[in-house]
């Protein structure tokens, strides 16, 4: 759909309208319809429609209804915790970043914005701070994940431009991917390819990662790469393009400079670091080298390295020695993981960058910015990048500090050291949906933003395709959108003339209308011909990928033509070595710290939808079964991992999936949800020397058991604050779910469960076994099951989905822990999108007499929406199978 059925208003927002807009997750740039049912709630599906997904959604694009609750949501501005109207907060923060700025100059105030901010938001952040107050203290939260790329690219190319589009991955022969869990991080690409392969067979796949990863289910060929090797896999690949004849010359001496720079330090390298076997490096070459239709994707597991640009610079400089570039199904790709981290780069949303990928330590770019906006100031050098930025917080040099819709408390590298900086800082603005974000309790002033679903702009995926985020919902209580409130705050400051902004699509013509000066200095980024879009056909626009120069451009493939944006028009290949691995430090383990399939960044919406929550509903640590025996951990018992940053309490997954010597944990989890689980407080501040971006899979760190007294299970009606040792939280579709362990056994189960679920007058019935050491309480009020506790000396045995359904019942069924023999069982969701769990698959498959992954799908539907679950459903067919086999 291209939009056309947007409503002019959202008075007009009705059953039976749908709205055509964007998924605001990772960097796919999903379309979605959007509308509501005839007793209002909302229905989400895939647009078939959008280029980007083609009508799939993964399993966190399909419970976006269930994130458009108004629980827990800011509805006024706070000052000082305390609610106040907008014009006396927007006041204050005028006067107290004036103030600062008279007394202290312009780089003592920063902001911290996100790739979740909307084009139009992102675009008046930049230009109030590097344009008028004169500071280029403005970073991102997307350095933390795709700053390397952003400067490999402009090494090699001269600037920040992604060369691949989607429909690559169905043209190509052979797809490579680099440290990119695709099936959960991108899963509708990953489906994409998945697709493709089905339909060619012959087209094959590599997955270069140390962990083995969903993602692997579609790979021909798994290289668990030693982590941090890659630029010395890559250089191999280099050498051998050369030793093997496979070079493209032509292409090399007419469009290329430092090719042979690049191959002597190629040479100098040995891939013996990567402790991969020889069959598999001549494999991996052989398939590479011989494939001319290459597409190498690669994400965090390159970008999140203290060699994370030079990783980069390795993958392209392959591709540029093969011409393999700037044509059908071949190319390097660079998947990025925010919903509009591309858009951010586009507005010069990092500190080091201006507008529409101008530079700004070029003073021809900045005096052309300068005069677009009639600025009066316009700082001529890089500002802070995130981790300096925060360190600069945390030794007073920042005095005042504005966080717009990002969570630094929880996602900064050392992110203790982080949270004492924000806390210490002289005034602190934070602009989120709620005021409980481990970073908005630490601020003076919280305003309440809109979010998805209300926020009408722009935003960018990984291909360039420009897409509309429209509003299905008026903004909740007194909200308002991150460029109407930065605009205000402009105004106040005395700026009103340029930032006399009423509407996005004002912002968007601006935009639009410099990027063609831009292009005037020869850079890629030109969306010019959308200059004089006006109001209806901005509200109509439909997917459209940039450059754009005139209103009848059709799409283009960069670098098509062999030309680039450097000085010269040619690429440059860079001269890239691999660093040598830091010392291990005796009895630690390098951390690898990722996503899980069905959470995103620190959970502000993704956990508020039950179904999310219920494939992995706490933190975890993957270990591998060697490395379990000898610290004496065992499966689903808690471990304490320690660096000298900081500490967090995890549950045990013991697993093959991960390397001997190293260990997985998620990022997502906060002090909203978990006592001791964020583990962004492990990870030093190590980052890339060029990009700035910080290493985030490379911590050491100690392991050690965590022996509690008890541990235990609770199911509420609402959500509990528990005083234990370790606690982690999740909402369930009829209350919240908790696990516990604590270091003392109450004196009185009875009297503890009623203060846990703060029910002190209701009727209690226990089951009680002191011997064992083991307790079960339920709790009812008015009749009605309001909370049960389950305790024991080892790791709580319950069907916990089972239980979890029993909130609200008269009886005292509960305490069983486990259905009868006439009560289904799910047991732990595998498909969210569908909500189907492990029980169900495994009886459907022996009942039912399932062979494949289809045929579960077919019964169940599992499986058939996202397809992020499909390498989960085949381990449990293949597992149910051998034990049909073993009877």
């Amino acid at each position: 759909m291209d939009g056309a059925d947007f409503p002019a208003a959202v008075s007009d927002i009705t059953a039976g309208t749908t709205v055509c807009t964007t998924c605001p997750y990772c960097g796919v740039g999903c379309g979605v319809l959007a509308s509501r049912s005839d007793a209002g709630d909302p229905k989400i599906k895939g647009d078939p429609a959008h280029p980007a997904n083609l009508g799939r959604l993964c399993s966190k694009g399909s419970a976006l209804g269930e994130t458009l609750s108004p629980d827990g949501r800011l509805l006024a501005p706070q000052v000082d915790g305390q609610s106040t109207d907008w014009d006396s907060a927007l006041d204050l923060v005028a006067h107290r970043f004036k103030d600062t700025i008279a007394k202290h100059g312009p780089d003592s105030v920063a902001f911290y914005v996100s790739g979740q901010l909307l084009t139009e938001d992102y675009y008046v952040a930049n230009k109030l701070m590097k344009g008028f107050i004169g500071s280029a203290n403005i970073d991102t939260n997307s350095r933390l994940c795709m700053a390397s790329t952003v400067a490999g690219h402009k090494r090699a190319f001269g600037t920040d431009t992604v060369p691949g589009i989607y429909e690559d991955l169905e043209q190509a022969d052979l797809i490579t991917l680099v440290g990119s869990n695709l099936a959960w991080c991108h899963p509708v690409l990953y489906q994409r390819i998945v697709a493709a392969k089905k339909a060619r067979p012959s087209m094959k796949v590599i997955n270069i990662d140390p962990r083995r990863t969903a993602t692997c289910d579609i790979a021909d060929l798994h290289l668990p790469i030693t982590p941090g090797t890659d630029v010395a896999l890559f250089n191999h690949l280099l050498s051998e393009i050369h030793q093997q004849g496979a070079l493209d010359s032509e292409f090399i001496a007419n469009h290329v400079t430092g090719f042979e720079d690049a191959l002597n330090a190629a040479s100098s390298d040995s891939v013996s670091v990567t402790g991969l076997r020889h069959e598999d490096i001549t494999r991996f070459l052989s398939l590479w080298i011989g494939s001319e239709k290459t597409v190498t994707i690669f994400s965090q597991g390159v970008n999140q390295s203290s060699q994370g640009t030079d990783k980069v610079n390795a993958i392209l400089n392959c591709h540029l020695a093969t011409g393999r570039i700037g044509k059908p199904g071949m190319g390097p790709f660079s998947v990025t993981g925010q919903p509009n981290a591309m858009g951010g780069r586009e507005v010069g949303g990092l500190a080091n960058m201006l507008a529409c990928h101008l530079d700004i330590e070029n003073p021809a770019h900045r005096m052309t910015v300068r005069d677009f906006w009639d600025a009066p100031a316009m700082p001529e050098a890089a500002g802070l990048k995130a981790v300096d930025l925060f360190e600069a917080v945390g030794r007073g040099d920042i005095k005042a500090l504005w966080v717009m819709c990002t969570n630094p408390a929880v996602s900064m590298p050392d992110a203790d050291a982080v949270r004492d900086a924000i806390d210490g800082c002289d005034f602190v603005v934070v602009s989120d949906l709620s005021n409980t974000t481990d970073t908005a309790r630490l601020a003076d002033v919280v305003l309440p933003a809109t979010g998805w679903g209300e926020k009408d702009g722009t935003v960018t995926n990984s291909e360039r395709m420009i897409s509309r985020q429209r509003p299905i919902t008026a903004p909740v209580g007194d909200s308002r959108h991150d460029w109407d409130i930065i605009s205000d705050v402009a105004r106040r400051m005395g700026w009103a003339d340029a930032f006399a902004y009423e509407t996005p699509a004002e912002i968007f013509r601006e935009y639009a209308a410099l990027s063609g000066l831009a292009a005037g200095h020869g850079r890629d980024f030109d969306i010019s011909g959308l200059s004089d879009l006006s109001d209806k056909d901005y509200a109509l626009f439909a997917p459209t990928r940039w450059p754009i120069p005139t209103k009848d451009s059709q799409s283009t493939r960069m670098f098509r033509d062999g030309k680039f944006f450097t000085p010269s028009g040619r690429a440059n290949m860079l001269a890239v070595s691999q660093s040598e691995a830091a010392p291990e430090t005796p009895d630690t383990f390098r951390l690898n710290t990722g996503r899980i399939r069905d959470q995103w960044h620190t959970m502000t919406r993704t956990a508020k939808s039950p179904r999310l929550n219920s494939h992995m509903g706490e933190p975890f640590l993957e270990v591998h079964p060697q490395d379990a025996v000898a610290i004496g951990l065992t499966p689903a018992s808690l471990a304490r991992a320690s660096s000298p940053q900081g500490s967090a309490i995890l549950r045990v997954l013991v697993t093959d999936r991960v390397q001997q010597g190293s260990v997985f944990a998620p990022i997502h989890w906060t002090s909203e949800y978990t006592g001791n689980g964020r583990i962004s407080s492990l990870v030093n501040n190590q980052t890339d020397a060029i990009s700035g971006q910080p290493d985030s899979k490379a911590a050491r760190v100690e392991i050690e058991p965590l022996n509690p007294a008890w541990y235990g299970f609770a199911i509420s009606a609402q959500s509990i604050d528990p005083d234990t040792t370790y606690w982690a939280k999740a909402r369930h579709s009829g209350g919240w779910r908790t696990e516990l362990a604590d270091n003392t056994i109450p004196d009185d189960w009875e009297a503890y469960a009623r203060s846990l679920f703060a029910a002190t007058d209701a009727e209690v019935s226990s089951v009680i076994d002191p011997n064992k050491g083991t307790a079960r309480v339920a709790v009812h009020q008015d009749g009605q099951l309001v909370g049960a506790l389950f305790a024991s000396p080892t790791p709580v045995s319950v069907a916990r989905s089972w239980v979890s359904g029993r909130l609200g019942d008269a009886d005292t069924a509960v305490l069983a822990g486990f259905p009868g023999a006439d009560q289904p069982d799910p047991g732990a969701t595998v498909c969210a999108c569908f909500n189907v769990g492990i029980n169900t698959i495994t009886e459907a498959i022996t009942a039912q007499n399932l062979m494949t992954v289809e045929q579960i799908g077919i019964a169940l539907e599992a499986g058939s929406n996202c397809g992020s679950c499909r390498p989960e459903l085949a381990a449990i067919l293949q597992a149910a199978h051998a034990k049909i086999a073993a009877e």
